[in-house]
């Protein structure tokens, strides 16, 4: 089976065949850092982190482009509000999200450009949309033509007239279309702006996307993902501005996007209070449980935060793990010295006809079907559990040489999904099955209480209680009084 992948443009799987042979040109929408990366942005980056992952596994040169959009107008009211440049408070986001994706073994980029230093860029692409009469300027605001672009809506399937008269717009009646979108905007005061031939200014939403991509990949590339929610302005938008620069041949093959997240059965939104930033999730739970809970649902469909899926993705991990151990601890040996390739042995004996590898490589040759292939892990831990109790009545030798080649397949696939990548001892003996950078520290101690006081004040009596059994997990006793509420190692 060669890999298949399902097209957002065309809504069915297709055979993925690159541009150039063994190489392969990807885009991925990055954050707008105005605030802490949420549980949203988890599931799109470890999502393409592993497709990332599997590309490269397969043997293709992958060339990864991943942008961030420093300049916004979230970016800029947030920044007016604390009183610091937008630039600043970009930058610190950034470093935020970095910490938060290297916890959950989100790969870098290849390429990790910013729209702040892409401005030259985004102004010579404005200049050529101008040039072909497909964008027009007023006031210093350049706007988009939407009527040039007979197909406009090709990747949404949205028809132009229907949008038209359904617009949710505020009315500009400057445009000459309410829907004309803005690449350029003037200048206001206390905002970013840089020179440009119409006057000081800042990029529009969606240009910078374009701009960054044809930088890093040329007019055309393999694949472009992002959240399903990008589908419609952004993508739909980043077609109409790349192709009036390329004269309109298509400059995405593939489209990907990863599906919803909801929480407990909403959407998340910060509206309904059920929003949740990486950070804190990771205080409860290991980055590999969070992970490995985003492993278990295919990208593409939504899936349901819940502390009870949560909990199950952590015991299901702390099942693997303990796994790891013990085929450790009969081999007499340590997880970094198991070599990263099987040799067959393992399937020549447990599965002849329908080799692991095969089966894994076909999982995730089916549009990237993880979990399929995770299922395919839970079958051959299982054997490793025999192996490691030397339960199937095999010769010693023979059932350690099997138990062997068994860890070395996984340590082949931790590199594809991104999890048993941690010390099994180091993992099994923090708490809650955090890295050592997560155990509770007394300021992290600290922190919870105030939280869970405020909670008892809110009468959120369940997070409340939820810490208090944390604390009590990590054998922290805690003591309220009338003066407060203080705390200790227990005995």
């Amino acid at each position: 089976m060669s890999l298949t992948v399902y097209n957002s443009k065309t809504r069915q799987k297709e055979p993925f065949v690159p541009l150039q042979p063994g190489k392969i040109l990807m885009y991925v929408c990055g954050i707008t850092p105005y605030d802490y990366s949420h549980i949203g942005h988890a599931r799109c980056y470890v999502a393409f982190d592993v497709i990332y992952r599997y590309l490269r596994y397969a043997g293709f040169e992958v060339t990864y482009t991943r942008n961030y959009t420093d300049i916004d107008d979230k970016i800029i009211k947030r920044a007016q509000e604390r009183g610091v440049e937008a630039v600043d408070l970009a930058a610190e986001f950034i470093e935020a999200y970095k910490e938060d994706m290297q916890a959950l073994h989100v790969l870098p980029a290849n390429h990790e450009p910013k729209v702040s230093e892409t401005i030259a860029e985004i102004i010579e692409m404005v200049q050529t949309i101008l040039k072909r009469e497909m964008a027009y300027v007023v006031d210093g605001d350049v706007y988009f033509r939407i009527d040039s672009m007979h197909d406009y809506g090709k990747l949404s399937g949205r028809n132009l007239e229907e949008l038209r008269s359904g617009a949710r717009v505020e009315v500009d009646t400057r445009k000459e279309n309410p829907l004309d979108f803005a690449l350029w905007k003037s200048a206001k005061p206390g905002e970013p702006a840089w020179d440009s031939p119409w006057g000081k200014g800042r990029p529009g939403w969606h240009i910078e996307c374009s701009a960054m991509s044809q930088k890093f990949l040329g007019d055309i590339f393999d694949i472009h993902g992002g959240g399903k929610d990008l589908l419609f302005p952004h993508h739909e938008n980043e077609i109409a501005q790349s192709e009036a620069c390329t004269g309109g041949h298509t400059h995405v093959r593939y489209w990907l996007h990863n599906g919803f997240v909801n929480i407990d059965n909403e959407k998340m939104s910060k509206s309904l209070g059920n929003f949740f930033t990486i950070r804190e999730v990771l205080k409860l739970y290991h980055p590999e449980t969070l992970r490995l809970f985003l492993l278990n649902t295919h990208y593409r469909g939504p899936i349901n935060y819940s502390d009870v899926n949560l909990n199950e993705a952590r015991k299901r991990l702390d099942y693997f793990y303990e796994t790891i151990r013990n085929s450790l601890k009969i081999l007499q040996s340590s997880w970094d010295a198991i070599e990263n390739k099987a040799i067959g042995d393992f399937d020549q004996h447990f599965s002849p006809d329908h080799p692991l590898r095969q089966r894994f490589i076909e999982a995730l040759d089916d549009d990237f079907n993880a979990p399929k292939a995770m299922g395919e892990m839970s079958d051959l831990f299982s054997q490793l559990n025999a192996l490691a109790n030397r339960s199937l009545g095999l010769p010693e030798e023979t059932n350690d040489r099997l138990l062997r080649d068994g860890l070395r397949y996984v340590k082949e696939f931790s590199h594809v999904f991104g999890v048993w990548l941690e010390d099994p001892d180091a993992y099994l003996s923090m708490p809650q099955g955090q890295t050592a950078e997560q155990a509770l520290t007394p300021e992290k101690i600290e922190a919870l209480l105030v939280e869970r006081k405020q909670a008892r004040a809110d009468r959120n009596f369940q997070r409340a209680d939820d810490i208090r059994k944390l604390l009590a997990e990590n054998n922290i006793e805690i003591k309220d009084a009338p003066d407060g509420t203080t705390w200790k190692y227990a005995s």
